[in-house]
């Protein structure tokens, strides 16, 4: 049977409201789900059996895990059907609780300024616009408020036991390297911060990025040797640029510059984060519980983006350099940096950078305005559906990211250009406008985007590989994708 064909029974069999129902209803009803879910017909589900079951509704196999752990009373690893039954009736108990709780004037529905009210109370501020796509992932009936069996059956099979963890499971936040950093940072919340959380979710986010800006490096160096040297010096496909690369430096040749690519992405997040907290609290004033609007958070977080941009450029400009040397040019970060300051000045190290703060307004602006679009799009077309899986949410940060991109990318083309000037004999020094003009004159409109395909081929590999070493780093430091890590209530 399909993870469609379950889905579709498992709602239907939720339908009626668990206070009218006699325990020998519900346990009749609890006990068609069991069959439903127990593929080989054996008495006993295991976790393979509940990923199969419930495909449908975007569950990582963390929750899963926590849903049979929470329910094998045996510890023998499965769950058979009076711990199936035992866990429903305690789960059914918490959601109710839960419920209630969100449901501030008790008439039985919860609509999206409960929502935004509850979530406030335990220090996460969201607007009503985000309140109201919650709402719409709930709302199977289109009345705009969610009842207790859509409440309940949306909840099922989710280890989920209390309001923060309802929260953390609404958020579904992740942090996808596609090798630019210049998207809107995340929002946490108050306990977030004090307990910890943030810096564990940041720190996987570096160590994915690591990892995945290491794997398509070779791509990263292509890119940057067609924008530089243009289409007069470097003629010919990928193909041929790799074939290059390899005959005047060896295989090892495609990995030049990513030593210092991966080292300024810790200071680069942890500087914007820094920065965002402390923009958002200078524009919040006094009321410090306000929730910032949608082109709020954008301005924050273009203003943090360059504000980490601007201590870090540095690291831009030798990444750059390394990239694009030859072999026994450098003898490795610290030669080149040393050889930049001698030979040039401590100038040398911002060259570029006024195209690159450009560059920040249309990436970041385009991404979140992408991303958020995307998201509501698929909250309106999948009304009263589960919340949307990684691979959606994966889908979404890829697409907002590759506009970005493109919108960009000829501010990212010149940067480029300005930083390796010195590093071309006899080129001469030219200013961003001037190089503008040249290109435009030399290789047309097309010249600005001289180097975007190897970008784009690199776009898909690095968010898969992104998303794929992010999700084993959360759970090996306590986070988990649907919400909560090490049993204590983890986003």
């Amino acid at each position: 049977m399909g993870p469609k064909r379950s889905t579709w029974i498992l709602r239907v069999q939720c339908q009626e409201s668990e206070p009218s129902l006699p325990d020998q209803e519900r346990r009749k009803r609890w006990a068609e789900l069991f069959d439903q879910l127990d593929l080989n017909k054996d008495g006993r589900i295991d976790i393979l059996e509940l990923r199969a079951g419930l495909a449908g509704r975007g569950l990582s196999k963390g929750s899963l895990e926590r849903l049979v752990e929470a329910g094998d009373t045996n510890q023998d690893g499965v769950l058979d059907f009076e711990e199936f039954v035992q866990y429903l009736r305690n789960h059914e108990k918490q959601l109710k609780v839960i419920f209630r709780h969100v449901d501030k004037n008790n008439d039985g529905q919860i609509d999206a300024a409960e929502i935004r009210d509850c979530l406030h109370t335990i220090g996460v501020n969201i607007s009503f616009e985000d309140a109201t796509r919650i709402l719409l992932s709930m709302d199977r009936d289109g009345t705009m408020t969610i009842d207790w069996t859509e409440w309940r059956d949306h909840f099922l099979f989710n280890p989920l036991d209390n309001m923060e963890d309802v929260a953390r499971f609404w958020k579904r936040s992740m942090i996808l390297d596609t090798g630019e950093q210049l998207t809107v940072p995340e929002e946490f919340s108050e306990e977030e911060k004090k307990s910890g959380y943030v810096w564990r979710q940041l720190m996987a986010g570096v160590v994915a990025g690591s990892v995945s800006r290491t794997g398509t490096a070779p791509l990263d160096r292509l890119k940057v040797f067609r924008q530089v040297h243009g289409s007069s010096d470097f003629k010919g496909n990928a193909l041929s640029g790799f074939q290059y690369m390899l005959k005047e430096g060896g295989p090892w040749s495609l990995w030049r510059g990513n030593g210092v690519n991966v080292l300024k992405i810790a200071p680069e997040t942890a500087i914007k984060f820094t920065a965002y907290e402390q923009i958002k609290s200078i524009m919040r004033g006094r009321d410090e519980a306000r929730t910032l609007r949608v082109h709020e958070r954008f301005v924050a977080g273009s203003l943090a983006g360059a504000t980490a941009q601007t201590a870090i450029y540095p690291m831009e400009v030798l990444k750059t350099r390394l990239n694009l040397r030859k072999t026994g040019q450098y003898s490795g970060i610290t030669d080149c940096a040393k050889q930049i300051l001698q030979r040039e000045g401590a100038a040398a190290f911002y060259k570029g950078y006024v195209p690159n703060m450009l560059s920040i307004v249309p990436y970041a602006g385009i991404d979140l305005a992408v991303y958020e679009t995307l998201k509501l799009a698929w909250l309106k077309r999948n009304r009263g559906l589960p919340d949307p899986g990684v691979m959606v949410l994966v889908g979404c940060g890829a697409v907002s990211s590759t506009c970005g991109m493109l919108a960009s990318y000829p501010l990212a083309l010149i940067r480029t250009r300005m930083q390796a000037q010195a590093s071309l004999k006899g080129a001469p020094k030219l200013s961003m406008l001037s190089l503008l003009h040249n290109i435009v004159t030399q290789e047309g409109l097309a010249g600005l985007y001289r180097g975007i395909s190897p970008n784009l081929l690199k776009i898909i590999p690095a968010v898969s590989v992104s998303y794929v070493v992010y999700e084993y780093m959360r759970m090996m430091l306590g986070v988990d994708i649907e919400g909560r890590g090490g049993g204590k209530g983890k986003w």
